[in-house]
């Protein structure tokens, strides 16, 4: 199959951000986070209306929703798991302070309400070397429990449609790795799902109805669609900026929102430059 080859046109439908990240689709929204200003957003893709949603005095990341609708939301310093309800409320819903000493990061829950957070495992801005770092499965009651480990940086995480397949991206090992989702939300069965061309960065991944997941390979500057296995089929390219995070329109497969940055250094992005953009494919 024939590698669809994207340059994103100047279709930016908001910017003016940090770093914005954890970029998710839901009931025709986007919703995400600016990592650094700490701001939680909400997007009509269609107006351009953008809505704060919550202010954190930390640093957001990740989000999902349980089934009664509250979201949850990574706090990357504290360590913990924030439950946003309908009113606007918050509460404490997990806390992995005592687990790790290092942020934690990507979070997707499934529909049962389990989410599956990533954590850092080592200072990567201080340039310290690589350790390998687990990911953690938060219960519906808030109870924390080791999920799976031996990750390159685990970071984006996508459960294929239709399925009860976890896949978890590596961010420094070209690899998506999977698993089953048992009834109670252990992981089987792990495997490489994808394996991707050598030197990619995978930051945050989506998936589409066709269960083809998108890597942001923020490093070197690219969205790749890939299919199990590993085949790249599609290829969106963001010169001299840092291809942070994606979701698909869930309207139309052929509809990708990107989200962009100039640094993953905290100091060099409150000139904000980072945006969210249209492509189609």
């Amino acid at each position: 199959m024939q590698t669809v080859e994207v340059r994103p046109a100047n279709d930016t439908i908001s910017d003016g951000f940090s770093f914005p990240e954890g970029l998710r689709w839901r009931d025709g929204t986007l919703w995400f986070s600016d990592m650094h200003t700490g701001d939680v957003y909400s997007l009509d893709p269609d107006t351009g209306e953008l809505n704060k949603r919550l202010v954190v005095d930390d640093q957001p990341s990740g989000m999902g929703w349980l089934p009664d609708g509250s979201m949850l939301l990574s706090l990357m310093l504290s360590r913990r798991v924030l439950r946003v309800f309908a009113d606007g409320s918050t509460a404490i819903h997990a806390d992995l302070s005592a687990l790790t000493d290092h942020p934690v990061n990507e979070l997707v829950v499934d529909d049962h309400g389990h989410g599956y957070l990533g954590t850092f495992g080592y200072d990567i801005l201080a340039g310290d070397p690589l350790v390998q770092a687990s990911v953690y499965r938060v219960d519906p009651d808030g109870s924390v429990t080791l999920a799976a480990d031996a990750f390159d940086f685990p970071n984006g995480s996508v459960i294929l449609p239709g399925t009860n397949t976890l896949v978890i991206a590596h961010s420094f090992r070209p690899e998506l790795t999977g698993f089953e989702i048992e009834p109670d939300g252990t992981l089987v069965g792990r495997r490489e799902w994808a394996r991707l061309p050598e030197g990619t960065t995978a930051d945050g991944l989506a998936v589409d109805s066709r269960g083809r997941v998108w890597v942001s390979s923020i490093l070197t500057h690219e969205f790749l669609r890939v299919s199990e296995g590993g085949e790249v089929t599609a290829r969106v390219h963001t010169p001299d900026r840092l291809a942070v995070d994606c979701v698909v329109d869930g309207r139309d497969d052929d509809v990708l929102y990107v989200s962009t940055s100039n640094s993953i250094q905290p100091a060099e992005t409150t000139v904000r430059l980072g945006a969210i953009q249209r492509v189609r494919l």
